[in-house]
């Protein structure tokens, strides 16, 4: 049967919705890049919105801790996280801050060849490999990313993902402390995922303590300094229930893709 080709993806659908709804209930105030705002204090009586109560079919069996680690982390985020960042980015040149991303992106690619093999996808193999033989050699350890230029194309897999592509159900959903929004499974993936580039990283090369604790400051640094997202800088009383809506749909999107 020939598809419309105008027609969209029923969850890619629903997250431009959810996109559009949860933007228009932004605050006015424009908020400059890397700031943080306080957390906003809403009546008790608040109603969801109806279009958020049909899109919104999250397991939340665990809402109370899961609000309690949302606000955690904002508070992580703003006294914490994004001063480090802001600190990292000021004594670090363009150039270097430009080297140490290329270089956890390309590290991540383990990761990411590992499951497009075991998610039997030949073609995300053959193209994650390629790029890191490419970045890896070429690039200088990944310090430089040639493979882009080159037009191979990147990719992103995790263990979350390829359990997802079993047939493993997301499970309830769960705010990690630090890290976010997330579940049960991509949860269990994301402790996967980390095992696997440790043991990686220890096989190269024999690093003390300090070392370890400085690499995994440095790539927690580099990927809060990649994402956008300011807590409560929407200014809408169900940024929760949105953020919660749009990390469902997307991870639906990443193991249907």
């Amino acid at each position: 049967m020939t598809k419309n080709p105008r027609s969209l993806h029923p969850g890619l659908a629903t997250l431009l919705l959810a996109a559009a709804v949860f933007l228009s209930g932004c605050s006015t105030v424009p908020i400059q890049v890397g700031d943080t705002v306080d957390e906003p204090v809403f009546a008790a009586d608040r109603i969801l919105p109806e279009e958020l109560i049909r899109a919104d079919t999250t397991s939340d069996p665990w809402e109370g801790f899961n609000r309690t680690m949302y606000r955690f982390n904002y508070r992580f985020d703003k006294y914490v996280f994004l001063p480090a960042v802001r600190g990292y980015q000021a004594v670090m040149p363009d150039f270097a801050e430009k080297g140490v991303h290329n270089f956890f992106t390309n590290f991540r690619q383990i990761t990411t060849l590992m499951n497009s093999m075991l998610q039997f996808s030949g073609t995300k193999s053959l193209e994650t490999t390629s790029r890191l033989l490419v970045n890896t050699t070429i690039g200088v350890l990944g310090l430089f990313d040639w493979a882009t230029p080159m037009g191979i194309p990147y990719h992103q897999e995790d263990f979350g993902q390829t359990l997802g592509v079993w047939g493993v159900g997301s499970g309830p959903y769960l705010v990690l402390p630090i890290i976010g929004p997330s579940s049960v499974r991509d949860g269990v993936g994301l402790v996967v995922d980390s095992y696997v580039r440790s043991e990686v990283r220890d096989a190269i090369v024999d690093l003390e303590t300090w070392q370890k604790l400085t690499w995994g400051a440095l790539d927690a640094i580099d990927t809060r300094a990649n994402v956008a997202f300011r807590y409560y800088e929407t200014g809408s009383p169900f940024e929760y229930e949105w953020v919660r809506l749009l990390s469902n749909t997307k991870r639906q999107l990443d193991i249907e893709k």
